[in-house]
């Protein structure tokens, strides 16, 4: 048989699918004219054909070889090396290929789809861009193209380009799963339901469809709806872990911690060096209080990525609540060089100062330096306001907070709410509160106008609250957890206010003012702060206990003949300043007894270790876990007298500690958080245990110890005592304030 002749039949069967019988046909052919182009294309697509890309290359070289100038040889070159994975060297391929051939789709697309595959997106668009240009209905391309397009932020044109896809090709359902994901990033959760269910309708059991549909619903706040297609997918596709660590996300929202739990265990039990189940696994068990199992959990994900920003960022939050402040804000700094574009992470930072600095300035220059990374564009770009500047108008106030619920802050934002004048003052409330509780819905009853902000980000809800044309907005949260600082970076307000999370500063050039008392902050003297600072007429504070239950017992000393000293303050203020006073003043009272509050394990063992090198042996110690708010209060039944921490009072804890008759003994700091105690102090007529020095700190506690009738009396009247001060006269508290956004709205008004 000639040779072309065996060419062709060959040829013919490989065109019928007798793929072994065409290879030996064309090896015979190859044998006779080893640099026949034609033949060894045709052979090397066969190989291509079959799987074997690495004999289809040498086949194809071969060609190309012969006919450097046909299109088509670099082409199945370009198919060759892609399927070998030298995604350089296929995109050179196809390059080559469209010099010789500039106007062919095919190719066009190839080029694409190799470039998306390196994540070179850019000049993938260009490359989708000419096939359509070739081919304008090609639905494909228009799918590829919007995938790049949302993959470099451009949300407003992918979801153009995946309309126009699916609008050619409505029954695909990868086009429409695709247009959904795009509508998801864009925050357009309504519009990518309905296209994802559409696709979810057509295919059932696609797994894709159903996972993207959670979080479409999720994002409308459908937290149960997103749960049953978040399971859904996972049955579709048992080992899908972005589905499972999602599902255990919307268990959390819930409250469902062990559902939530096993929804991680199955993600990383899918996936083990999934860093996101991981991370997420961490986090869970840090809000359970499980502080040696979290840290554990975030460190087997920083042994799988070293560089993940937030397994730093949540290590740091879990350090900083077993007390190791130092190395927490070590996480927080090693975070932002990762990710300098975290927000909440340099929040944290700034925060996390406060327990570790004893001045105020380090706090400032941080604040600022978030100030000028996030904010500073975001104010400059906010627009002029239209409130009407009429200085005895009902006034509109805006509270702002995630922790509208079951919370220490509501122990404070319920006298306030209970005794506004509504008369004279309209109060809004923008909630982002992820699980509501009963007394979240009691809280809402107290305002006029009560907004459910969870679901907003923070321009949707700057704009509603332009809409709501709020006067005074105030900050509750700062720079705390689940706080939304760059909304008043937004300035959706003409008058923005800072008040209650902690008396310090936020360094956000948007916030007017920050709320103070004459104790935190001496009249006449300018402190650290970016606001300016006013001035309650009494105490930051009104508080109201979430239980009036739990009575004061009689002093335990009398019982036990000696004194147990107490603090039962987060870990993060037990700092090596605090702990050295301590160890004096035990050592100066060698029978007394210490409790103390923190979390089991290793954490724990070394706060022991700390104190045990300051004089105190651990059989005085006495370590709590965290506890619920009945059996926290309780716990004061054993504690003669509370002993505060520095450069960071304890400020809701002390109220606490007053209520079930403990007297606190501060030592007065130079900070306003570090005065906390001698504010509290101020408005119990108990200055005698506000102490100016470390020694006159150890004197209070060595005259307690000394006259324990005393002792006993004071226990008996702290609580009466407390609810005839300012500490609880809520009334005079609302006045107060309200005095304050009057005075400030006056000096609006007259510019």
């Amino acid at each position: 048989m000639k040779p072309l002749e065996l060419l062709g039949l060959a040829t013919d069967r490989h065109r019928a699918g007798f793929l072994a019988e065409a290879r030996g046909l064309y090896r015979e052919f190859l044998a006779e004219e080893p640099l026949h182009a034609v033949g060894s294309l045709r052979a090397g697509l066969l190989e291509l054909q079959d799987g074997e890309p690495a004999a289809a290359l040498r086949l194809l070289d071969q060609a190309a070889t012969s006919k450097p100038d046909e299109a088509r040889h670099h082409v199945a070159r370009g198919r060759a090396l892609h399927a070998l994975q030298r995604g350089d060297e296929a995109v050179a391929a196809y390059r080559r290929a469209l010099q010789l051939d500039p106007d062919d789709a095919d190719t066009h697309f190839a080029l694409g789809v190799a470039l998306q595959v390196l994540r070179l997106y850019a000049p993938a668009i260009s490359a989708y861009e000419a096939t359509v240009r070739c081919r304008p209905e090609d639905a494909d391309a228009l799918n590829n193209l919007g995938i790049c397009l949302g993959e470099l932020g451009q949300a407003g044109a992918a979801v153009a380009s995946l309309r126009a896809a699916v609008d050619l090709r409505p029954h695909a359902v990868l086009h429409a799963i695709n247009l959904g994901i795009a509508l998801n990033r864009q925050r357009n959760f309504a519009a990518a339901e309905q296209v994802l269910r559409a696709a979810a309708d057509r295919d059932p059991n696609n797994a894709e469809a159903a996972f993207n549909l959670g979080i479409a619903l999720h994002g409308q706040g459908r937290a149960q709806e997103a749960a049953d297609r978040y399971r859904h997918a996972a049955l579709q596709r048992p080992q899908y872990a972005d589905a499972l660590n999602n599902l255990g996300n919307v268990y959390r929202e819930l409250g469902a911690f062990a559902l939530a739990a096993s929804a991680y265990a199955a993600a990383i039990g899918a996936q083990p060096e999934s860093v996101v189940a991981l991370n997420n696994t961490g986090c869970l068990l840090r809000t359970l209080g499980e502080i040696d199992a979290a840290e554990t959990m975030l460190r087997r994900g920083l042994a799988v990525d070293p560089a993940h920003a937030a397994l730093h960022d949540n290590l740091g939050n879990t350090l900083k609540d077993a007390g190791d402040i130092d190395a927490a804000i070590h996480c927080f700094r090693r975070s932002l060089e990762l990710n300098p574009g975290s927000a909440p992470t340099h929040s944290n930072l700034a925060y996390s100062l406060g327990f570790q600095s004893s001045t105020g300035a380090p706090i400032l220059e941080e604040c600022r330096r978030w100030n000028d990374r996030f904010a500073a564009a975001l104010t400059a770009g906010s627009s002029p306001h239209s409130n009407e500047r009429s200085s005895g108008r009902r006034l509109r106030i805006g509270y702002v907070s995630p922790d509208f619920r079951e919370h220490c802050q509501s122990m404070f934002t319920i006298p306030l709410l209970e005794h506004h004048d509504h008369d004279a003052f309209e109060v809004h409330c923008y909630a982002s509160v992820a699980r509501p509780d009963d007394c979240t819905r009691r809280l809402s009853g107290l305002a006029d106008v009560w907004r459910d902000a969870a679901s907003l980000d923070d321009a949707a809800l700057a704009e509603l609250i332009r809409t709501d044309r709020i006067d005074i907005l105030v900050d509750l949260n700062m720079h705390m957890a689940a706080g939304r600082p760059l909304l008043f970076a937004r300035r959706p307000a003409p008058l923005q206010v800072a008040w209650l999370a902690y008396p310090g500063t936020t360094g956000i050039a948007a916030m007017d003012y920050r709320l103070s008392d004459p104790r935190l902050d001496p009249v006449g003297v300018d402190g650290p702060y970016s606001e300016r600072t006013r001035h309650l007429p009494d105490s930051f504070w009104c508080y109201q206990p979430f239980n009036d239950r739990i009575e004061v017992n009689a002093l335990p000393a009398l019982e036990r003949g000696h004194l147990t000293f107490g603090c039962l303050n987060s870990p993060c203020k037990l700092t090596d300043s605090t702990l050295r006073l301590w160890g004096a003043l035990l050592g100066a009272l060698p029978d007394a007894r210490l409790v103390l509050m923190a979390p089991p394990g290793r954490h724990r063992d070394e706060l022991a270790r700390r104190l045990a090198a300051h004089g105190v042996d651990a059989a005085r110690l006495t370590f709590l876990p965290f506890q619920q708010r009945d059996q926290y209060l309780r716990a004061y039944h054993d504690i003669d007298v509370a002993i505060d921490t520095l450069p960071y009072n304890g400020h809701t804890t002390s109220l606490d500690s007053f209520w079930m008759g403990v007297p606190v003994i501060s030592r007065v700091g130079d900070t306003c958080v570090g005065r906390g105690g001698l504010s509290q102090l101020h408005q119990l007529d108990l200055l005698e245990l506000a102490a100016a020095t470390d020694a006159e700190f150890v004197g209070a506690a060595v005259a307690l110890a000394g006259d324990l009738p005393r002792l006993a009396l004071m226990r008996r009247g702290l609580r009466g005592r407390m609810q005839r001060s300012p500490l609880m006269d809520a009334p005079k508290f609302a006045r107060g304030l309200e005095a304050v956004y009057r005075s400030i709205w006056r000096e609006y008004c007259a510019g």
